[in-house]
């Protein structure tokens, strides 16, 4: 155990690719969002559009786990899941989310707080239709989150509706579907060596105007 100890606390990354300058900075976050995003995608960074989804459930506690952003503009940030999944039962409680992307390979990472509300239903089922048709049916035969009794049970389930559907299209199942989480805060973060990153954080005002600052590392 010692070892392994000592070596995580030796890990040390030198901060040095670029540096974000608030005089520089788009308006709008969501406008410097896309610009980060590309240059993710440029950059070939593995899955850029992973994210961390943070929540918090009746029982006050957090919960966080990795989903995949399908679409973003300015009204928000948009991904899909099973609406009984725990996340989903957390978001029907308490609206307010955090979700947080880091890029390792350029030194970047965007937090974000927002409300999460559903998206409406022709979305859902839009972007449902687009999906692998080995993704539709696992939306069918995931029951996301719930105790599960053995890999068998979830592979026969697999085969009985793989059977079911057969030479037949797959429908959206009326559990599955979209959140987008509207921002009221976006803060980026650049690496910087010494641990003197640069941080520019936006704040949604009450006139619906995004006010940008500079933090302290």
């Amino acid at each position: 155990m010692d070892h392994i100890r000592d070596f995580v606390k030796n890990i040390r990354t030198d901060y040095n690719l670029d540096t974000l300058d608030i005089k520089t900075v788009e308006p709008n976050p969501i406008a410097q969002f896309a610009i980060w995003m590309k240059m993710a995608v440029d950059a070939n960074v593995n899955e850029p559009n992973a994210f961390n989804l943070a929540t918090v459930g009746k029982d006050g506690k957090p919960s966080s786990r990795i989903v995949l952003l399908r679409n973003f503009d300015y009204d928000g940030f948009v991904f899909f899941t099973n609406y009984q999944s725990h996340k989903g039962h957390d978001l029907d409680l308490h609206k307010w989310a955090a979700l947080n992307f880091f890029w390792p390979e350029l030194h970047k990472q965007v937090r974000i707080l927002g409300k999460a509300e559903k998206v409406d239903e022709s979305d859902s089922e839009e972007y449902f239709n687009t999906r692998p048709r080995e993704s539709q049916l696992g939306a069918w035969v995931s029951e996301q989150s719930r105790p599960l009794s053995g890999r068998e049970e979830l592979e026969q389930n697999l085969k009985n509706l793989t059977a079911q559907y057969e030479g037949k299209s797959i429908p959206r199942p009326a559990h599955w579907g979209g959140y987008r989480i509207n921002p009221v805060e976006m803060e980026f973060w650049q690496g910087r060596p010494s641990r003197l990153h640069d941080r520019v954080k936006y704040e949604l005002t009450a006139d619906n105007n995004w006010k940008a600052s500079l933090l302290y590392p």
